[in-house]
């Protein structure tokens, strides 16, 4: 059998909390091991009860789930986050994405595809809905081009500090695929792609993929 994936939902809405509750309840892989109501009470709920991934909300009335994101991924060895919010606004879109979030899904997401973002997130593949992708996908080409700071020749300097395998993977999670559909690309076993991946999140001190990919669209590679 897989690892069971431990979860801790922190939502204001009891309702909300209850039905994600429900919702894994079906899933041989997945529990529920702790609630929260407020990002102010993420850190000491984790330090508690070590949970693989956080969903987490993002408004919410003493720490926003943007906040807690942020403070929770600087932390040694801290666990996947995944938003789950009714807001699409590209600022809460890049925002999650530069806090360290694995992926972003809005409320009315199919209960399937919640419990399968889930795994996928824990398997290191991106999550996004697609309300949020093109969010994305629009912020980043409004930015993406030269400025007073020229984030793209900054984001072109920072990729040149990977090997030329290494941008190659990158590339190919940019233009979203998975780690199978890498090894098939470029022709690598699934474990080489997984070790560049993890080399490339090193060498950029990034934390996930998603970030990966908004370093390339910056860098005006895809």
């Amino acid at each position: 059998m897989d690892p069971l994936i431990r979860v801790l939902v922190v939502d204001d809405d009891p309702l909300v909390r209850s039905g994600l509750s429900l919702i894994f309840g079906g899933a041989d892989d997945i529990e529920v091991v702790g609630e929260a109501e407020d990002g102010a009470d993420v850190l000491t709920m984790v330090d508690r009860i070590r949970p693989d991934l956080v969903l987490m909300d993002i408004r919410m009335p003493r720490m926003d789930g943007l906040a807690a994101t942020e403070v929770l991924r600087r932390r040694p060895d801290p666990p996947q986050v995944l938003i789950l919010t009714t807001f699409t606004t590209d600022g809460y879109v890049l925002n999650a994405l530069r806090a360290g979030a694995a992926g972003y899904l809005l409320k009315h997401t199919p209960p399937a595809q919640i419990v399968a973002a889930v795994r996928n997130t824990m398997a290191g593949e991106p999550v996004l809905s697609s309300g949020a992708l093109d969010q994305l996908i629009d912020a980043v080409t409004r930015t993406a081009g030269p400025g007073p700071d020229d984030e793209r020749t900054a984001a072109q300097a920072r990729l040149r500090l990977l090997g030329e395998r290494e941008r190659e993977v990158a590339l190919a999670v940019a233009r979203g695929s998975t780690n199978a559909e890498i090894a098939a690309e470029c022709y690598m076993s699934l474990p080489t792609v997984k070790a560049h991946v993890s080399h490339i999140l090193t060498k950029l001190d990034l934390n996930n993929r998603v970030q990966i990919a908004l370093l390339v669209y910056r860098a005006g590679l895809v």
